[in-house]
C-alpha cells in the first residue's frame, strides 16, 4: 500500500528527527536527578548502520535493507533509549496523524495451565484444589505443552482423570476450550503507520477506559493486508550509555565526550574484550561469549562485528577456524583472488549475508538487488528457485573467467553459509554499541557502572553481579547513606560510586524522592498537602538524627516500612551505627514526629508566643545485633551482603581442610572439598526424584552445586540459607556455560566437618577460670566425638591437659558461641592436623 518511496521517506524523516532530539536535559527541563527519565535521542539497529557507521568502509549494503527489486517491504526495527520510546510514538502520531497510526494487537490464548484454572473457577473449585491440578501440567521453557501431552508426561494427571469424576469433567471442558483466544493485548513494540485513515485498511480496537487504539489484526495479519509494521523498541543499554554521558558531565562539566566522537581503535577498550572483562558489555556478557573473546582477542572493530555474527547457532561451528586464522595458526586460502577483498576482513570465513551478495555480484554478475533475492532464496532453501539461481550464477561466473566446476563449488559454499549467515549491518550496529560500552568501562568506569547499577535496581541478583564486577575492577562502592545517597547509584569521582537508596527493598521511588526533597530542598510531589509543605519548606540540610528525619519528611509518602528498610540496609549508620537500636526506634520516632506536628499546629492556632520545649526523645535500648544478625538484616534489605560476608567468620577455621576458594575452582578427575554459605537452594523434579540446585557462596565467587535425590533427602535439613556447608564432590567443565559444574557426593554442615577433620577443641584458660563454669557449658554437649584439651597457665607455669573420653563433645555452634562469650574468641579454637 505504501510503496518503496513512501517507506524510505518515513525511514529518513524518522531518523533525522530522532538524531535531532539528543538532548542534554530531561524532557521536563531538569538536569539529571533521582527518579528522572532520559531523552529520546539514541538509536541502534539499522539506523546506526545507516547514520553512525560509514557504510562504505564496512561494506554495509543498502540493498540488504531496502531493495527496489524485492516485492515485500522489510521489517523496520529500531531500538531507542528506554525512557524516550513513548516520545517517539507521540512524534509519529503528530507527524502522520493520529488517525493513521496505531499499535498492533496480540491475542492471548487459553493454554493448558490457564484453561484448567479458568474452568476450575467456573466450576467453583477452591483455588487450592484448582492450583494443585494445574501444577501437574509440566512446564518446559519455549515449548507449548497441551493437555494431551500433559496426560502422557505426568502419570498422576492421567490417574486423577481416570479415578475422579469431577476432574474428568473439568479436563473434558478444558479440552474444548484449549487454544481459543482469551484476551486482546498490545504488542510491546509494534506500530502501524498507514498511508491514510487506518479505518480504510483494518479494524481497530480500543480498551475500555483508554483512548489509544490498536489494530484488530495481529502482526501477521497486518502484513497480509499489505501494511507495514514498524518495531519501536526500548533498549536498556542505550539508556545506560545516556546516563553514563550525563554522569561524566556531572563529574566534569567541561567534558565534550560524545558517543559519535569515540575513536574505534582504542587499545584500552579492546583490552576489556581480550581479557574477558565483559560484564555489562552489550552482547558479550555470557560465559560462552566471554570465553570466545579471550580466545579470539579482538583488536579491531571488524573482529567485534564478526564475533557478534558468529556467536549464534549454526555459525558457531566456524569459530575455531576464525580464531586460528586470525592468530596465524591456520592458512587463509581463497577459491578466487577476487574473493580476498570480500572475505579478507573475516580471514576467509564466510560470515555475513552481505558477503554472499558481494560474491554473487563480483563473480556471478548479479546486481546487488538481484543478489539480495539470491540470499533470501538460499536462506529459505527453495529447491526450484535455487536451481534457477545456480544456472544464472554459473553462467555469470563463466563470463567472468571462472571455470564451471569452480563456479559450482563456490555456489555450494555460498548456499551452505547463506543458510545461517548474519546481517552485517545488524551485527555492525550491535558491535558499535558493544564497543561504546567497553570504552566507557575502560575510561569512565565509575560513571558506567553507576549507570548499569541504576538500570537494574529492581533486580537484586543483577545489582549484586554488577557490584561484584565493580569491586573486581578496583572501584569503591560506598554504602547507602540517607545524607549522601541519591535515588540512583551515582559516581562520586572517577573510581567511587555511592549506593543508590532506590535499590533498597521496601522503599519505593516516591518515598526516597520525599526523603531527598526534605534533605536537599524542593518538592516531593505535586500534591503534598499541608504536612508536605512543612517538610519541604523547612530548612534543607543533612539529617542529624532519626527523630529529625521523621519530623521533616512527608509521612503520607514515607511509611514506617520504608524507614525500617533504610535502617536494615545501614543507610542511617552515619547517624548511629547501632542498627538494632535504630530499627527498634522507628515507631517511637514516627510517633514523636506526629505528636510534635499536632502540638505545633495547636500553638499556631491559639497564637501562643512560646511553646514549652518538648523533652528530647531517646532511642530504644535493645541488644545490639551480632555480625550474623546484622548481615542477615542487611541482606533482607539489599538482597546481598554489602558490608561483610557471613562466611568470613568461618573462613580461617575451614581453610584448615578446604584449601581452594570457589573463585579458583577448576575441573579435576578426583573429588575435591569446597565450602561456603548457602546463598540459595531450589528443587526440581527428575526421573530419579527431587534434586536440589544449591548456590554456594564463599565471598570470592558463587558456584552452583547439583545435589541428587538420595543425598538431598538425607541432608535437606542442613541446606539452610546463610548457613556454612562443606561439600565433597566432582568438578567438571560445563560446556553449556563455559564455567564449572559441581556434583555433590557428600554434604557436611560445620558440626559434621569438625567431627570429621578436627583433632581436638582447645581452650586457653588462665588461673582465674572457673572449673564449675566449664563443666556447666560442656555438660549439654557431652558424649560426642571431639576431644577437649585445656591449655592452662598462671603467673608461674603453663600446661596442656586433655580431658578424658567421657568429656568428648559434639562441636556444635551453640557450644562454641557460649565458650567464646566466656573465654573470648581467641581462646577457643579447633586444632586440625
Amino acid at each position: 500500500q505504501m510503496g518503496f518511496a513512501g517507506y524510505f521517506l518515513i525511514v529518513a524523516d524518522f531518523i533525522n528527527w530522532a538524531r535531532s532530539h539528543r538532548e542534554d536535559r530531561f524532557p521536563n527541563g531538569v538536569p539529571v536527578g533521582p527518579g528522572r527519565g532520559s531523552g529520546a535521542g539514541s538509536l541502534v539497529a539499522y539506523s546506526l548502520g545507516i547514520t553512525d557507521l560509514d557504510p562504505l568502509r564496512y561494506d554495509l549494503l543498502f540493498e540488504r535493507f531496502l531493495n527496489p527489486e524485492r516485492v515485500s517491504m522489510p521489517d523496520f526495527d529500531i531500538d531507542f533509549c528506554q525512557d524516550g520510546r513513548d516520545r517517539v510514538i507521540e512524534y509519529v502520531r503528530g507527524k502522520y496523524g493520529a488517525e493513521s497510526v496505531s499499535q498492533i494487537a496480540t491475542f492471548g490464548t487459553m493454554a493448558a495451565k490457564a484453561v484448567v484454572r479458568d474452568v476450575g473457577r467456573v466450576m467453583e473449585w477452591s483455588y487450592t484444589r484448582t492450583d494443585e491440578l494445574a501444577k501437574l501440567i509440566p512446564f518446559q521453557p519455549g515449548k507449548l505443552i497441551t493437555l494431551k501431552m500433559a496426560r502422557e508426561m505426568e502419570p498422576r494427571l492421567a490417574e486423577r482423570e481416570a479415578n475422579e469424576e469431577d476432574t474428568r469433567e473439568l479436563l473434558a471442558l478444558a479440552g474444548e476450550l484449549e487454544g481459543l483466544t482469551r484476551n486482546v493485548g498490545m504488542h510491546a513494540g509494534g506500530v502501524l503507520i498507514a498511508p491514510g485513515k487506518l479505518t480504510d485498511f483494518c479494524p481497530l480496537y480500543a480498551a475500555q477506559g483508554s483512548e489509544s487504539v490498536v489494530s484488530q489484526l495481529d502482526m501477521k495479519g497486518v502484513e497480509a493486508v499489505g501494511l507495514v509494521k514498524f518495531d519501536f523498541l526500548g533498549l536498556t543499554t542505550l539508556t545506560i550509555l545516556d546516563w553514563t554521558l550525563r554522569y561524566v558531565r556531572r563529574l566534569d562539566p567541561a567534558s565534550t565526550l560524545t558517543l559519535e566522537g569515540l575513536p574505534l581503535d582504542d587499545p584500552a577498550a579492546y583490552r576489556i574484550f581480550a581479557t574477558g572483562n565483559t560484564t555489562a558489555i552489550f552482547q558479550f556478557e555470557s560465559r560462552g561469549m566471554r570465553d570466545l573473546v579471550k580466545r579470539a582477542r579482538p583488536d579491531r572493530f571488524e573482529d567485534l562485528i564478526a564475533l557478534v555474527a558468529l556467536y549464534r547457532p549454526g555459525p558457531m561451528d566456524l569459530i575455531p577456524d576464525f580464531v586460528e586464522r586470525k592468530h596465524g595458526r591456520q592458512r587463509v586460502e581463497y577459491l578466487d583472488p577476487r574473493l580476498e577483498p570480500i572475505l579478507g576482513p573475516t580471514y576467509g570465513v564466510m560470515v555475513y549475508q552481505e558477503q554472499v551478495m558481494q560474491i554473487a555480484q563480483v563473480i556471478g554478475g548479479y546486481s546487488l538487488g538481484a543478489a539480495d533475492l539470491l540470499r533470501r532464496a538460499m536462506g529459505k532453501k527453495l529447491p526450484e528457485e535455487m536451481a534457477k539461481h545456480r544456472e544464472t550464477f554459473v553462467a555469470g561466473a563463466e563470463r567472468n573467467g571462472v571455470a564451471r566446476a569452480r563456479a559450482n563449488q563456490l555456489f555450494d559454499l555460498m548456499e551452505k553459509f547463506a543458510g545461517y549467515g548474519f546481517n552485517k549491518s545488524h551485527a555492525a550496529a550491535y558491535a558499535l554499541v558493544a564497543y561504546q560500552t567497553a570504552y566507557m568501562k575502560a575510561h569512565h568506569p565509575a560513571a558506567f557502572m553507576a549507570a548499569n547499577l541504576s538500570a537494574v535496581m529492581d533486580d537484586t541478583d543483577k545489582v549484586q553481579s554488577f557490584y561484584q564486577d565493580a569491586v573486581a575492577n578496583g572501584l569503591k562502592v560506598l554504602p547507602p547513606d540517607v545524607n549522601a545517597s541519591d535515588y540512583r547509584f551515582v559516581p562520586v569521582d572517577g573510581r567511587t560510586i555511592r549506593f543508590g537508596l532506590g535499590a533498597i527493598k521496601g522503599t519505593g521511588e516516591s518515598a526516597i524522592g520525599a526523603i531527598i526533597a526534605a534533605r536537599d530542598g524542593g518538592h516531593a510531589g505535586e500534591h503534598r498537602g499541608q504536612e508536605g509543605r512543612r517538610a519541604t519548606d523547612a530548612a534543607a540540610g543533612p539529617f542529624a538524627s532519626l527523630f529529625e528525619l521523621c519530623e521533616r519528611i512527608d509521612k503520607r509518602i514515607v511509611n514506617r516500612r520504608a524507614i525500617e528498610a533504610l535502617a536494615r540496609a545501614g543507610a542511617f549508620d552515619a547517624l548511629d551505627a547501632d542498627r538494632a537500636r535504630l530499627l527498634a526506634s522507628v515507631g517511637i520516632a514516627l510517633e514523636v514526629a506526629e505528636r510534635r506536628a499536632r502540638e505545633a499546629a495547636q500553638v499556631s492556632l491559639f497564637g501562643a508566643d512560646e511553646a514549652e520545649p518538648l523533652a528530647s526523645p531517646q532511642l530504644a535500648q535493645v541488644q545490639p545485633w551480632d555480625e550474623p544478625q546484622r548481615l542477615a538484616e542487611e541482606k533482607a534489605a539489599l538482597g546481598f551482603y554489602l558490608s561483610g560476608h557471613p562466611f568470613t567468620r568461618y573462613r580461617t577455621e575451614i581453610a584448615h581442610f578446604v584449601r581452594t576458594p570457589l573463585a579458583e575452582l577448576a575441573p579435576r578427575s578426583e573429588s575435591v572439598l569446597l565450602a561456603g554459605v548457602v546463598a540459595s537452594a531450589r528443587t526440581q523434579m527428575t526421573r530419579r526424584g527431587k534434586m536440589a540446585i544449591v548456590m554456594l557462596d564463599d565471598g570470592t565467587a558463587q558456584v552452583e552445586v547439583s545435589v541428587f535425590s538420595e543425598l538431598f533427602e538425607a541432608h535437606r535439613d542442613i541446606l539452610r540459607e546463610d548457613r556454612p556447608l562443606v561439600i565433597q564432590g566432582k568438578v567438571s567443565r560445563d560446556e553449556f556455560t563455559g564455567g564449572v559444574r559441581v556434583v555433590a557426593e557428600r554434604l557436611l554442615d560445620l558440626r559434621a566437618a569438625r567431627e570429621r577433620f578436627a583433632r581436638q577443641l582447645r581452650l586457653s584458660m588462665n588461673g582465674e577460670a572457673s572449673a564449675a563454669r566449664l563443666r556447666q557449658l560442656l555438660e549439654p554437649y557431652r558424649n560426642g566425638s571431639c576431644p577437649v584439651a585445656i591449655r592452662y597457665f598462671n603467673g608461674a607455669a603453663a600446661c596442656e591437659v586433655r580431658l578424658g573420653d567421657d568429656w568428648r563433645v559434639t562441636p556444635d555452634d551453640g557450644l562454641v558461641d557460649s565458650l567464646r562469650a566466656w573465654l573470648q574468641p581467641e581462646n577457643v579454637e579447633f586444632v586440625y592436623g
